[in-house]
């Protein structure tokens, strides 16, 4: 009682927002880096398949080595942040993605390439998690979805730069040189995070704006076992696990990989070109996160805004996967609109944290964090093998290409996933912005 009194007389003295937005902005140039790696084989498809000698469904699992690593660190990455707390886990984190990355870059074969992306995956994992706590620690509660928008827009930042840009450095240079720079620059942005950013205001002299004894207490070990099975007690733990990969698997299945390939085979784009409209849909996505994360604060309610975006976004899909007939401009102004509304999933962390106690935070935002990367990781192999069962042995410059039946088979499981989000998200409890406390659990 007399600590959460002294916590309430010491709330004048919470940090001011230049320095909160400093250490939440070094966390959230990490997980640019990680949205870099994720999206960058999208441009690079021709020459992977042809360096590492592989076909659609080999390019499908290099991409999906990331996503494995990836998302089998969720959970263990939420429960750590809870117990160790970002700082640590995102230098450390800085400084194995580098290295993969180094590894990736100089591979010659498809093995020592694959080890690089299961590193690099398995590192940037707790780029999102981290970040999330340093959102909920270093902003008062009701920033927390406006904020958690914002590091979707810095991380597609990222993406966006392995759009176009990365495509002409690649013309360049060559893409194994540019793959060694960001690796370099990975490692030195590690040293920078240990050095300027804190888990909590009070290790800056600041008072909190959590209360003590809501922030990390057990020990790793207790956490592994307890954390996560009390999150799963809650019903929109298993909701929220389900959903949000439907809009993340469409948006990095065809931005993050089979997008450009699909553009310059059927609608007779150039790389740079197709790789602008992928840049399109993830810019749109840039600009939706903060928008409802920002409307559903605003609002109250997470639910109702939530199956707004969702329903929205499987239309759009719908439309640029099945209609061949499309023009240039329609076709525009489809992946801007179908990108603005997959903003709508940014919804599910803070809908997530709302629905377990607040020392669950870490671990709930795993979880969720976790399912949202379960849609590229199963989808984007899983488009890779029906191309190559569809495949009717037509070869350009050097690699297997596909028939527009072909595509629009493969994209079937992604349109069935979203679909599947939309109905799911009718079976959630909404939390009207409210966290829950120990008592309502």
């Amino acid at each position: 009682m007399l600590e959460l009194e002294s916590f309430e007389n010491n709330r004048l003295n919470t940090p001011p927002m230049s320095l909160a937005w400093l250490i939440w902005g070094l966390g959230a140039m990490f997980y640019l880096v990680g949205f870099f790696q994720r999206v960058a084989p999208a441009v690079m498809t021709q020459e992977l398949m042809r360096d590492f000698q592989i076909s659609a469904s080999g390019l499908g699992h290099l991409s999906g080595l990331y996503f494995y690593s990836y998302v089998s660190m969720q959970i263990p990455t939420g429960i750590l942040a809870d117990t160790l707390g970002p700082r640590k886990l995102l230098s450390a984190g800085c400084l194995a993605a580098g290295m993969g990355t180094l590894l990736f870059s100089m591979s010659s074969g498809f093995f020592a390439a694959g080890l690089g992306r299961l590193l690099i995956g398995a590192s940037v994992a707790v780029a999102f998690v981290g970040l999330l706590k340093l959102s909920s620690s270093w902003f008062p509660k009701n920033f927390y979805g406006f904020v958690a928008g914002n590091a979707i827009s810095i991380g597609l930042i990222g993406a966006v730069t392995a759009g176009p840009p990365l495509r002409f450095l690649m013309d360049t240079f060559s893409w194994r040189p540019v793959i060694v720079s960001s690796g370099i620059i990975t490692i030195l942005l590690g040293a920078l995070i240990w050095f300027v950013v804190r888990d909590y205001p009070r290790e800056k002299g600041y008072s909190d704006f959590i209360a003590v004894g809501t922030g990390p207490q057990s020990s790793p070990s207790d956490s592994f076992r307890n954390n996560f099975i009390k999150a799963l007690r809650f019903r929109n733990t298993w909701l929220l696990f389900i959903i949000p990969g439907g809009i993340v698997g469409n948006i990095l299945t065809f931005s993050g990989l089979w997008g450009v390939p699909y553009l310059v085979s059927h609608h007779g784009l150039t790389p740079g070109r197709a790789a602008s409209l992928t840049s399109v849909l993830l810019i749109g996505w840039a600009l939706g996160s903060p928008f409802f994360g920002w409307m559903s604060d605003v609002l109250g309610k997470r639910k109702p805004l939530y199956i707004a975006g969702c329903v929205l976004t499987a239309v759009g899909w719908s439309l640029i996967l099945f209609r061949e007939d499309l023009s240039m401009l329609q076709l525009i102004l489809i992946l801007s609109m179908t990108g603005f509304c997959s903003g709508s999933m940014i919804i599910s962390f803070a809908f997530a944290k709302e629905s377990v106690p607040l020392t669950l935070s870490g671990t709930i935002s795993g979880l969720t964090n976790m399912g949202s990367m379960m849609g590229p990781t199963l989808l984007q192999p899983l488009v890779g093998r029906i191309l190559d069962a569809r495949w009717s042995g037509q070869m350009a410059e050097g690699v297997r290409s596909y028939s527009l039946e072909a595509y629009e088979t493969g994209f079937i499981p992604m349109i069935v996933w979203i679909l599947l989000s939309v109905l799911l998200l009718f079976f959630t409890k909404e939390t009207h912005c409210r966290q829950m406390t120990l008592i309502e659990s």
